[in-house]
């Protein structure tokens, strides 16, 4: 699945899912050091978890984040899914 980013520097978010399992994310722009540390930490995590650990997270005051943005495309992914 790709995921189009709204109000972050990265453009993009492709993700694996195997279940609920988060299987691998790769960020699309961003900055770099930071969308690989998190694509590293969720490697592995149950979606849920994931979207409760990141959700809402702010980055300078613009009412989102890259770590948001990851949340809101696992929610889409779930709503893909049905679950």
């Amino acid at each position: 699945m790709v995921y189009k980013t709204k109000g972050t520097c990265s453009r993009a978010i492709e993700l694996e899912l195997d279940g609920d399992i988060v299987k691998s994310v790769n960020f699309v722009g961003g900055c770099n050091g930071n969308t690989k540390g998190i694509a590293t930490l969720v490697q592995g995590m149950k979606i849920d978890d994931v979207i409760e650990k990141l959700q809402g997270t702010d980055c300078g005051g613009r009412g989102t984040s890259c770590p948001d943005q990851l949340a809101k495309a696992l929610l889409l992914a779930k709503e893909q899914k049905g679950q």
